[in-house]
């Protein structure tokens, strides 16, 4: 729901993969700097009138390694909140979707990492959603959708909670199969055809509120603060590719297995 609510490596993808899905090669951010070239920063609008907040770039923000999205209390346009978010410019295919970060607390609130394509761009909505619902750091939502439709729904523990330290959260998506990951645990996996994305994506980073879907987030309230969402590093690591860093999922987890 996340999206609709709407160091590159020299190699390639593997010829094997690359006539499945077309993608961009493999990278690891680890935000010493800011890569323009890699991401674009919303700024100016929303996502519908379900968000409570504008996008703003002056919510996004990169320190000592760490990116920083935040949500704060500021009439912008017609909402009365400003919020932060990053997408790369760019679009992947199959492979190791990787993000460590922290969240805040507060209800009313959605701090995701995720992956998106829809009809901006003139393709079919497919998205890939790690959703942390604030109101609980105890979990995150993991889910997909196909052809715009919602599939595969399901709320993971995170142990020690999302807001407490930074975790890991990962994906590996093959045509077959896509496995979802937290702190390197299988959460859950997808096999059935019907519900697997079919279309190269946009990486995203959002942190934004809604005082309309209160069923889904809990009942907004104003945290009289500002609130934020911290990512150390995001990682793509196509398939046939070798894993780029000691920590990533690519290292451990084979494509078989």
């Amino acid at each position: 729901m996340a999206g609709a609510l709407l160091l590159a490596a020299a190699a390639t993808v593997h010829p094997a993969y690359a006539q499945d899905l077309p993608s961009e090669p493999s990278f690891v951010d680890d935000f010493t700097k800011f890569d323009h070239s890699r991401w674009y920063v919303s700024d100016g609008w929303s996502n519908g009138p379900h968000q409570n907040c504008t996008w703003s770039k002056s919510l996004v923000s990169l320190s000592d390694g760490v990116l920083t999205l935040g949500f704060e209390k500021r009439q912008t346009k017609d909402r009365a909140f400003a919020c932060g978010e990053i997408q790369t410019k760019k679009r992947y295919g199959y492979g190791t979707y990787e993000a460590r970060m922290k969240t805040d607390t507060g209800s009313g609130l959605n701090a995701a990492f995720f992956s998106y394509i829809g009809p901006q761009d003139k393709q079919p909505w497919d998205e890939i959603d790690f959703e942390i619902l604030t109101k609980d750091t105890s979990k995150v939502q993991v889910n997909t959708y196909i052809s715009g439709k919602p599939k595969n729904e399901k709320l993971a523990d995170v142990e020690g909670g999302t807001d407490k330290a930074f975790n890991d959260y990962g994906f590996v998506w093959e045509k077959e199969r896509l496995r979802f990951y937290v702190n390197g645990k299988l959460v859950q996996e997808v096999t059935d055809p019907a519900e697997l994305p079919t279309h190269s994506q946009k990486i995203f980073f959002s942190l934004w509120g809604s005082e309309k879907l209160t069923s889904w987030m809990g009942a907004f309230s104003d945290p009289g603060r500002k609130v934020t969402m911290q990512v150390e590093r995001v990682a793509f690591t196509a398939l046939g590719q070798p894993c780029q860093f000691p920590e990533s999922l690519a290292c451990s987890i084979s494509n078989s297995n």
